[in-house]
């Protein structure tokens, strides 16, 4: 993985898109393949009587060690439309995020007129260098952390950016881990 740390072991970037029904029971096993602690955070997610799946480290939940792995298990009360879930360790979910789409039970109408496709936009920022590391660097220095890399979406930086040369700007291209 050259010299950045991605914590998506498959390299989907962002990670696998989740869809749901209202009312659906989510059991979704997280392993933790990198060499941090992490959790995930279904962000916007209601957890009503499910707290403990809320995903921030040493507050709802330990972290899950390198190595081991967790079952989020929580049901869809009450919501519909796309959110996100996301690391929710240190500078870890600038690499490790996804949409959860939640669609209206079935037979049951949309509160909008339906679309004819459904395509999540994820707003991302890409770094070269390893999160971790530069966040502890500017604990330590009392500064703020370098700005990032590159802007994405869905994944990918445009031709803007220098991690968009040699054709990795095709639509296809995710960004340099070099």
């Amino acid at each position: 993985m050259s010299n950045k740390e991605h914590c998506d072991g498959e390299w989907q970037f962002p990670g696998p898109r989740i869809i749901a029904r209202e009312g659906d029971r989510l059991v979704i096993k997280v392993v933790n393949n990198v060499q941090y602690n992490v959790t995930i955070q279904w962000h916007g997610v209601r957890q009503l009587r499910s707290g403990w799946a809320d995903g921030p480290a040493y507050i709802t939940q330990c972290p899950i060690q390198t190595g081991q792995s967790y079952i989020d298990n929580f049901t869809i009360n009450g919501q519909r439309g796309t959110l996100f879930w996301h690391a929710h360790v240190s500078w870890l979910r600038v690499t490790l995020y996804g949409p959860i789409v939640i669609l209206p039970e079935k037979g049951v109408a949309y509160p909008f007129p339906q679309s004819f496709k459904e395509v999540p936009v994820l707003f991302g920022e890409w770094w070269k260098a390893d999160t971790e590391k530069l966040i502890s660097q500017a604990v330590l220095t009392g500064g703020a952390p370098n700005i990032s890399d590159a802007y994405t979406i869905n994944g990918l930086p445009g031709f803007l950016y220098n991690c968009s040369a040699k054709g990795r700007g095709t639509g296809s291209s995710r960004p340099s881990a070099r």
